[in-house]
This record gives C-alpha cells, sequence and structure tokens, in this order.
C-alpha cells in the first residue's frame, strides 16, 4: 500500500512554505517520526515527520521548491506493521484522497481543495490560491461568497477592483521603495531577508492596512507581584523551571478575557458576525534568528504558573531551534508580544489577524509613586503596556476598561494563588 504524505495545514493565513532541506531519499526506511523535509514558512521553520513506517518509493519535491497545502511531498510504500496499524479501510470514501494506489491525486483538484480546508483555515482552490500568491493578495482579507464560505475567482477578481478604484482615487495602500545606490556614499552589505522576515512583513503591511487599529496604553503596578513570583521562582528552580513575569500576563489577560469576550474573538469573513470563542489559547511572539514567530500555548486558563513556565521554556527552545510542529502555529485567540527582557517603555504592536486585540509588555521600572495614605513619595515596581485593537469590533470605551482591569488582576495576587 502506498501513502502519500501530504503538505498539511500550516496555521492560519498560510498556504505555502519553502522547501530548505530535503531528509529522505528513494529506497530509503523511514519510521513514523523520522523527518522527512523541513520547511520554511512565514512564521517558522518546521520539520515534517514521515508519520508512518515503510519504504520512501518516491520524493516528489526538491529543496528550495514553493509547496503548497494538499500538494503530495512524498510517497511512502507501508510496512507490514504499518498496514496493519492502519485505521482507515481502502475502501473507505472519506480517505481515498489521502491513501491511494496507484497515487493520482495530482489530477483531482477538488480532493486537493478539500485537504487544502483545514476547521479554522481559509476555503479556496489551488487555481485561486495560486492566483493571490502571484499577486501578492493576502485571502483573509476577501470576503467569500461561495458555498460554505468558498473564496472564488470572481471574489477575488472584485478585490483587485476595489483596489484599483481606491488607487486611482489617489489614495494607495502599497508603495514601492526607490532604487537608491546606498555604496555611494561609504561601505555597505547586502543581506538577504530571510522568507520569515518577507511575508511575516507583507502579512503584518496587509493587518496594518486592512484593520482600523487602536492603542491603548497603561501601567500596572506589580510591586506585590515581583515579590510572588521571585517566591515562586525560587522553588521552581529545584524543578529546572525558570519562572518569569510572563504566565502571570497570560494568566491575567486570560481572567480578563473572560470577563470581556469580546476581546476573545474574531469577525468572520463577511465581516457581519462576530465569533466569539470560549477557549484561550494565546500567541506568543518568539524572536527568532530566522525572524518573528508566534507558537500558541493553549488552554491558558486551565494551566498553573509553573505548567506554562515549563511549556514556554520548551515552546522557546523549539521555536528558536526550528522544531515546532505546524499545529503549534495556529488557533490563537489573543495575541502577547513581551519586550520586557529588551527595554523600552510602550510601543504600537499590530493585531495577528483573524484576532481582534494584541498586548504588548514593556520592561518595568521603578518609580517613585505618591501614597495617599502616608502622603509620601514610595518606590513601586511599574510595568507599561501597550493594548492595540481592532476598532471595527472594539470601541475605545472597552479598551479603557480592558487595560483597567488588566492593571487590577496584576495587582492582585489573591487571583493568582487562588487559581491553578
Amino acid at each position: 500500500m502506498i501513502k502519500d504524505i501530504i503538505l498539511p495545514n500550516l496555521g492560519e493565513g498560510i498556504d505555502s512554505a519553502e522547501i530548505s532541506e530535503v531528509v529522505v531519499k528513494k529506497g530509503g526506511i523511514v519510521s513514523p517520526d523520522d523527518i522527512i523535509l523541513v520547511l520554511e514558512s512565514e512564521k517558522a521553520s518546521m520539520e515534517i515527520p514521515a508519520e508512518v513506517a515503510g519504504e520512501v518509493k518516491e520524493v516528489m519535491v526538491k529543496t528550495g521548491e514553493e509547496v503548497v497545502t494538499g500538494q503530495i511531498l512524498v510517497k511512502i510504500e507501508l510496512s507490514q506493521t504499518q498496514i496493519e496499524k492502519e485505521p482507515y479501510p481502502e475502501n473507505d470514501e472519506n480517505n481515498k484522497s489521502i491513501i491511494e494506489t496507484p497515487s493520482n491525486i495530482a489530477s483531482k483538484p477538488e480532493a486537493i481543495e478539500t485537504l487544502s480546508k483545514g476547521s479554522d483555515s481559509l476555503f479556496a482552490s489551488p487555481g485561486v490560491r495560486r492566483l493571490s500568491r502571484e499577486l501578492g493578495i493576502n485571502l483573509e482579507l476577501i470576503r467569500a461568497s461561495g458555498p460554505k464560505g468558498r473564496i472564488t475567482k470572481n471574489d477575488l477578481h472584485d478585490y483587485i477592483k476595489r483596489k484599483l478604484a481606491i488607487a486611482e482615487s489617489g489614495f494607495s495602500l502599497s508603495h514601492s521603495r526607490p532604487d537608491v545606490d546606498f555604496s555611494q556614499w561609504g561601505d555597505v552589505e547586502l543581506k538577504k531577508l530571510t522568507k520569515i522576515n518577507l511575508i511575516t512583513g507583507k502579512r503584518l503591511q496587509d493587518a496594518w492596512q486592512s484593520i482600523p487599529h487602536v492603542t491603548q496604553f497603561g501601567s500596572a503596578d506589580i510591586t506585590e507581584l515581583d515579590l510572588y513570583r521571585k517566591n515562586i521562582k525560587e522553588k521552581a528552580l529545584k524543578k529546572n523551571i525558570k519562572v518569569t513575569f510572563l504566565p502571570f500576563f497570560m494568566k491575567a489577560v486570560t481572567h480578563v478575557l473572560k470577563e470581556m469576550p469580546i476581546f476573545n474573538s474574531s469577525l468572520d469573513q463577511s465581516e457581519k458576525n462576530l465569533v466569539t470563542k470560549y477557549y484561550y489559547h494565546l500567541g506568543i511572539a518568539v524572536d527568532t534568528p530566522q525572524g518573528l514567530t508566534v507558537p500558541v500555548i493553549r488552554n491558558v486558563d486551565k494551566k498553573s504558573i509553573l505548567e506554562l513556565s515549563e511549556e514556554l521554556m520548551d515552546i522557546g527552545s523549539r521555536a528558536i531551534n526550528k522544531k515546532l510542529k505546524p499545529d503549534e502555529l495556529k488557533g490563537g485567540t489573543f495575541t502577547i508580544s513581551n519586550l520586557g527582557s529588551i527595554g523600552g517603555s510602550f510601543f504600537t504592536p499590530i493585531i495577528n489577524p483573524p484576532e481582534v486585540a494584541i498586548l504588548g509588555v514593556s520592561r518595568s521600572n521603578w518609580e517613585l509613586v505618591y501614597d495617599n495614605n502616608s502622603g509620601e513619595f514610595i518606590p513601586r515596581y511599574i510595568l507599561p503596556f501597550s493594548l492595540s485593537y481592532d476598532h471595527m469590533v472594539i470601541d475605545g470605551a472597552a479598551g479603557a476598561v480592558f487595560t483597567s482591569k488588566f492593571s487590577s488582576v496584576l495587582a492582585n495576587i489573591d487571583i493568582f494563588s487562588a487559581e491553578k
């Protein structure tokens, strides 16, 4: 039995990636956990496992090639042991697009289209996806009119027409940089941007242009939280767990999201309905040598500070070493960008679509704060933070309430000691 290993859904808004390394060769023997390819997408570099045991019969791709969701990567002849483990019978109609002999899936665009639609991904045919890539258009910005929220070629053409109309009116959403020979003034070095840099930049530019951003600034007194964290930190070190402020920020954000669910929502593709989520999966921006990536920590509300600390250590290390899995880059409901270890007071973080808000955390500093009870200025440890939100969904009053609640939660140690 031949199994086609296909490119899985890599995350929200990502339907292609570049192959940076092909690990296997024809005739090689693989086990389920063996890596067959290393990919580089706009969010991260990631390894694709074989998933099954058997012999590599054919490698369908090569290094440097751009591959799309649903494309066949490698054909593997399953071992007898693997065949016995396969949960799906060969005559199961629901799996003919995944396991099929001979490999004629490439001639079935409808099968590839089905594969390219995950539960939280866009629904569009390979032709529409290919055209959008050629034109540099983010499909997340297009309103779908087809069945089941499918983006059609007409939807894509309508989007292009609207952008052309905007350009003709004198307002352009794009720009081109001047061609300047900088070497005429001194020594220069030309260094190619990574694919993550290029596509993340494009994605953020699209988000900035398509979402009406408002940024609310605030601060929180975390003097008592600092003492509480140091107490936990000493105990955690015995278990080789590093406890930073970030898991506390994550728990505080989740606490506020439960009170203000509009911040844990997304607009649907029609932009006429709001999808409120009652799960709390937080994206955590991680700076890697390859560029910015945003792995997702799931079910933050159900995990303790130590559990979150341990998971952050693991996922941060794997992000830097290109070991993240595709599923760890999608499904986020709210994002935190933490620059506290670097510095700065405030910044304006850009929303990560399809989310409607993002929190930017800066470095805490000791400040003299006037105390009404004593009538004196006393030193307090103050955290500056910035909340950017989608003004189509959230108004300024709600933004101010969110920042106020977030500050209050961080100042109340009882909330953290009472939770898991």
